[in-house]
């Protein structure tokens, strides 16, 4: 993965708040290389100061690239630190060497350029490489995943899937210095107030004992371990699984990041044996008004309305459940359950949701993925999220937001319009709704 993406728990700096819904199809994903995490980028997010089209943008006040400058911030931090409660000591010897790293800078500056479609990101998080080798990290660390199972009661397949996907399963942990790019990042204009309370945090796990801040390493943006935490789900979530004394993430050992991670889904409300969700058929006359995330139904319900499963058989009762269509109507179908939205306080985007789902369904045996996607469809670029929203506004259908982020009111949107032109209002805006509109 394009560790660009690393910004998974920016919604949790107040309370670990619950990640806000729905991205698209349409909207982007990150590429992932070979051997890395296969992180999407997440959902529009409250805390994340403006919108991406801001991150597009040099903003007012952004730090310059000069030692000195870091340098005075962080004589100038060390007094709000202090009076945070963190020992001086602690703070001089984690932030001693600190210096201004322009990478981290130009890589938060440019998050929102690498783009994958929905299938082509499932493609590489799903891979049947990343499969068995899911199946053989299960095989060596069975015992440890089945006692946090029964102690969290979050499945093993779905902790393994989670560690494959943020870090290939511990081969791609990161190896920059979490309190180097925290301090940069911080000091840096566009979103330091989050920054500098992860790099606080940072300090609290420093001052914790459970690592040294040189030995404190993680993702350009400050993501940690074999599960990448930031440090304030760290400080809330952590656990010190085998007993040593500390909450270990980084070391070789995975189950003090594996145990973490299923305490984090258990606080949010994992519901074991629910699926996150199931491949579902849907009627020749389905209304697509219905495949709304706010739109639960029952099992029986669904299936009045025409739903089964791919084999034709009647759905099975597993609580409450919505239809998602991640590349509209002529793409996969899902009815998805409360499971699914656990999963996004991990990572908001539903491509990474589905991701874990559906990777940790192969570990335990299930087949890929049936339906096909419109594989001649593109993601829309940055500029053509703006355009797509500007010019869905100017036509009546407010998206209330131009940022870039097709989540649930550019969505609605979207639905509003098709509706009103007699399309499939499924809420997909691939680049031909967009050349409609600019042709209107």
């Amino acid at each position: 993965m394009s560790e660009a993406k690393m910004n998974r728990h920016y919604a949790n700096i107040t309370g670990i708040l619950a990640f806000m819904a729905g991205l698209s199809a349409a909207a982007p994903l990150i590429a992932a290389g070979p051997g890395q995490s296969a992180r999407p980028m997440p959902r529009s997010q409250p805390i994340l100061v403006a919108a991406a089209a801001e991150s597009r943008e040099d903003p007012v006040g952004e730090a310059q690239d000069d030692g000195p400058g870091l340098r005075a911030w962080v004589l100038a931090f060390r007094s709000r630190a202090l009076e945070a409660g963190i020992d001086a000591e602690v703070f001089d010897r984690s932030l001693n060497n600190v210096s201004y790293d322009s990478e981290v800078i130009r890589r938060d500056r440019n998050q929102s350029e690498f783009t994958k479609t929905v299938w082509d990101y499932l493609g590489t998080a799903t891979s049947d490489l990343r499969v068995q080798n899911g199946k053989k990290a299960l095989a060596q660390w069975q015992r440890t995943l089945e006692d946090i199972e029964a102690k969290f009661g979050v499945e093993k397949e779905v902790v393994t899937a989670i560690w494959g996907l943020e870090s290939a399963y511990g081969s791609f942990r990161g190896s920059d210095s979490v309190i180097n790019s925290l301090a940069t990042l911080a000091y840096d204009a566009r979103r330091a107030e989050f920054f500098e309370a992860e790099l606080l945090n940072a300090l609290r796990i420093v001052q914790a004992g459970d690592i040294e801040a040189e030995q404190m390493r993680g993702s350009w943006a400050g993501a940690m371990g074999h599960t990448q935490f930031m440090p304030t789900s760290f400080l809330a979530h952590a656990v010190d699984w085998d007993g040593d004394g500390r909450r270990d993430i980084w070391g070789d050992d995975p189950s003090d990041a594996l145990a973490s991670t299923a305490a984090y889904l258990k606080h949010f409300g994992w519901t074991k044996g629910q699926p996150w969700g199931i491949e579902v058929a849907l009627p020749a006359d389905f209304d697509y008004l219905l495949a709304d995330r706010s739109i639960t139904k029952s099992a029986e319900e669904w299936a009045a309305l025409g739903l089964t499963g791919l084999d034709g058989k009647p759905l099975e009762e597993h609580g409450p459940a919505s239809v998602l269509l991640p590349a509209g109507a002529d793409g996969a179908a899902f009815l998805i359950y409360n499971n699914f939205t656990v999963i996004e306080n991990y990572n908001t985007a539903d491509a990474y949701v589905i991701g874990v789902g559906h990777l940790s369904d192969r570990i335990a045996g299930a087949g890929p993925i049936l339906q096909e996607w419109p594989v001649e469809d593109r993601a829309l670029s940055f500029d053509e999220r703006i355009e797509l929203q500007t010019l869905l506004t100017e036509a009546g259908f407010d998206t209330e937001k131009i940022d870039a982020k097709i989540g649930p009111l550019t969505v609605n949107a979207v639905r509003r319009y098709q509706q009103d032109r007699g399309l499939v209002p499924d809420g997909y805006a691939p680049p031909r709704l967009l050349e409609r509109l600019r042709n209107e």
